[in-house]
């Protein structure tokens, strides 16, 4: 009787490493932008709380290992940062083209350990400054209000102009009772 010994711990990674860089894949392929920042230093808790921001604006906080990330990029639009996948690296991306990057931005600003280094819009590579760039423009939620605020205004000056005659011309009655009791 012979024994086979199976190394359960190798396949197991194995196959949870192609898993990883499967939906990792997706997610560069499906995103509108992606940052990708250092994190040395950050807390738990701190992290707990960009993850609970970026979830709020509808992104995704991931850290994943440097070499699964840069095998899932090729092939992807935004392949050209696996340049900026060194050290301790967070990757936060969004299917808004802005969204991502304003969360970054903004956690960066109250906490110094997370570093922006740089990210991906679509096939445009962003320096830390082009990402800043992005998260100063609106948001997808804010260009569909201006937008319904543009549609909803001729519809406001119609109806002002539609009641301005009888208030214009209820004016000029009590304007000319006035007169003849004058």
């Amino acid at each position: 009787m012979s024994i086979i010994v199976i190394n359960w711990r190798q396949t197991v990674d194995r196959a949870q490493k192609a898993e990883e860089v499967k939906s990792l894949g997706q997610a560069f392929t499906d995103s509108g932008v992606v940052v990708v920042a250092h994190y040395a230093g950050l807390t738990v808790a701190e992290m707990s709380d960009l993850r609970i921001k970026m979830g709020a604006a509808e992104g995704t906080v991931r850290v994943a290992k440097n070499k699964l990330a840069k095998i899932a990029l090729e092939g992807t639009p935004c392949e050209g940062i696996k340049d900026l996948l060194t050290g301790q690296t967070v990757l936060a991306y969004s299917v808004d083209p802005v969204a991502a990057a304003k969360v970054m931005q903004e956690f960066s600003k109250g906490n110094e350990k997370l570093v922006i280094l740089g990210g991906s819009m679509g096939t445009d590579l962003l320096d830390a400054a082009g990402v800043k760039a992005v998260a100063a423009m609106p948001s997808r939620e804010e260009v569909i209000a201006s937008i319904a605020g543009c549609i909803m205004a001729p519809a406001a000056n119609i109806a002002a102009a539609a009641t301005a005659p009888a208030s214009d011309i209820a004016g000029i009655l009590s304007t000319l009772e006035e007169r003849e009791a004058a």
